[in-house]
């Protein structure tokens, strides 16, 4: 959805920050304005973080699947609404993959049948990468790294399209 923002602040709780990270982007499956696809954290942090989202969204359940684990069964993954969309989403990630972003997890298609998207998460996003730029409307997550507080907000607020932001930790 969205590029709404979330600061990750090298004193966040990095269990919380993640859950509200996941929340915010795989709940309905990236599909709503408000999805904090863009996560900025703290370079002091950015490893462990990264292990702990990534943990996170394998975890995540599709395609009717109630009995694995899963840390958040709400954002249980379900197809996208469209062919449309579904091609959109695959599109953003093959672009992500050109301009030089990572991919730590996913990046492409969940089975062989509907519109179900891997869960994806990117590393080594940088503020000019189309996949940081453009709404995306999908389960794919961009992880930036900063330095200073100062930076971070500057770089959250450059964008058209954040509806909402967060914060965790106090900077």
């Amino acid at each position: 959805g969205g590029k709404s923002p979330m600061i990750i602040c090298k004193d966040a709780d990095l269990d919380q920050a993640a859950t509200a990270c996941h929340i915010g982007l795989f709940l309905n499956m990236g599909q709503c304005c408000v999805a904090s696809s863009r996560i900025f954290i703290h370079e002091d942090i950015h490893d462990a973080f990264v292990e702990k989202v990534v943990a996170m969204a394998k975890r995540l359940r599709t395609k009717g699947d109630v009995t694995s684990p899963t840390d958040i069964p709400l954002c249980d993954l379900g197809p996208q609404v469209d062919k449309s969309q579904f091609d959109k989403i695959l599109g953003y990630i093959e672009k992500g993959k050109q301009e030089g972003a990572i991919v730590a997890l996913g990046g492409g298609r969940l089975g062989g049948k509907g519109y179900f998207v891997q869960p994806t998460v990117f590393t080594e996003v940088t503020d000019d990468m189309t996949i940081a730029k453009e709404e995306i409307f999908g389960p794919v997550m961009q992880l930036m790294k900063f330095k200073t507080l100062k930076e971070a907000i500057k770089r959250a607020n450059s964008t058209h399209y954040g509806f909402w932001d967060g914060r965790c930790g106090a900077g």
